[in-house]
């Protein structure tokens, strides 16, 4: 039997050895680490929120009014008047009847997908889908069933195949809306068309998208116009929004259902009442005028560092080899800048990468100073 040692010595000589190492929040989107000053990014705070005043304050005002603890599980007497305040402004945000609020965004996929889907159903995802939503596809006892990334052809064709052959079965087709790792789109609207046709259900993971995209920050369903066609939608507090649990947001019956369904759900203690608090300051936020300029700041640093890519935060390098990728994280980190070096199974093996994230609060100049040494591993 193979020692934890061993499998930690043939991980560092794959170059995939990871540890943890803190980082000191020295302002913004500034961080120590190392006894050094670095420009982060790598963190998921596309709007900065995380360090925002008024969103802050509404933390300190919930801790003051609903504690810092909810005690149970929701079905016991976890459910407080703030967790009930979010869900109500994020369905109507959402445009749906209802929303639940969840720990995490992996939490929400590993209750939801197997509350929404059994044996006897089917799952069909993207094959580049996060790790959450294999890992609850897998967890249901469906049969799991990935079409290649964005590959509306042989999604049709599954869609097709499996409806000829149970024209009863539940399907759920699930995808990300920003995939986490390349930061393009799924092809929203063909999807739907599908998914309609073939009477299907569609879970859209907005994890990348809430907060960027959209006229109010709701997401690419909201920016294609296509939010009463989604049924579930599904997002995470802890990017855009800058705090942490997530949602999901869907029919008033298809909650109900989750409610006595998602174990991550029914056996997990609720969410901090304050977070919750700090969670709706945050909504309200990001779809005010506020949350709009920051936004258009946004898209501006995207479009100085990916000029003709999709309108997203996340800027890939991909070097192929773990030790490039390293190698050029390292350099980075030299010139002051914190950028990751993201590595398998995070990514697909022999793709290697720089995942850049950009933040509406970096510094104009800082954004323009990266650009130009990334261009240096052109």
């Amino acid at each position: 039997m193979r020692t934890p040692a061993e499998e930690l010595a043939s991980l560092a000589e794959a170059d995939l050895l990871r540890e943890l190492r803190p980082v000191e929040i020295l302002g913004g989107t500034y961080v120590g680490r190392d006894r050094t000053g670095h420009w982060n990014f790598a963190s998921n705070d596309y709007l900065g929120l995380s360090q925002d005043e008024s969103i802050r304050a509404a933390f300190h005002e919930g801790l003051d009014r609903f504690g810092h603890g909810a005690g149970a599980s929701r079905l016991i007497t976890g459910t407080q008047p703030p967790h009930v305040a979010f869900e109500e402004a994020l369905a109507a945000a959402k445009g749906t009847e209802s929303a639940l609020l969840f720990s995490s965004g992996f939490a929400t996929a590993v209750g939801a997908i197997p509350a929404i889907v059994r044996k006897g159903d089917f799952v069909i995802l993207d094959k580049l889908s996060h790790a959450c939503l294999i890992d609850g596809a897998r967890l249901s006892g469906a049969t799991l069933r990935v079409f290649p990334h964005n590959d509306l052809g042989k999604l049709e064709s599954l869609l097709k195949s499996i409806r000829a052959k149970d024209p009863m079965a539940r399907i759920l087709v699930a995808t990300e809306s920003v995939f986490s790792m390349d930061g393009d789109l799924c092809p929203l609207e063909e999807i739907v068309n599908l998914k309609n046709t073939h009477d299907a259900l569609l879970l859209l993971d907005e994890a990348h998208g809430f907060g960027v995209l959209g006229p109010t920050g709701m997401g690419l369903a909201e920016e294609t116009g296509q939010q009463d066609q989604v049924d579930f939608h599904m997002g995470t507090l802890s990017k855009a929004a800058g705090l942490s649990g997530a949602y999901l947001a869907c029919s008033a019956e298809w909650k109900a259902l989750l409610v006595n369904r998602a174990r991550s759900f029914i056996f997990s203690t609720a969410p901090p009442p304050a977070l919750a608090h700090a969670a709706s300051a945050a909504l309200e936020l990001i779809r005010s005028d506020d949350g709009k300029a920051l936004r258009k700041q946004l898209q501006q640093h995207i479009v100085t560092l990916r000029p003709n890519g999709p309108p997203t935060p996340i800027v890939p390098k991909i070097f192929g080899s773990n030790a490039a990728a390293l190698g050029a994280s390292d350099a980075l980190a030299v010139e002051g800048f914190l950028v990751p070096a993201i590595r398998y199974p995070t990514v697909p093996r022999g793709t290697a990468r720089l995942r850049i994230s950009l933040s509406a609060q970096h510094p104009e100049d800082i954004v323009h100073r990266l650009n130009r040494q990334i261009a240096r591993f052109s």
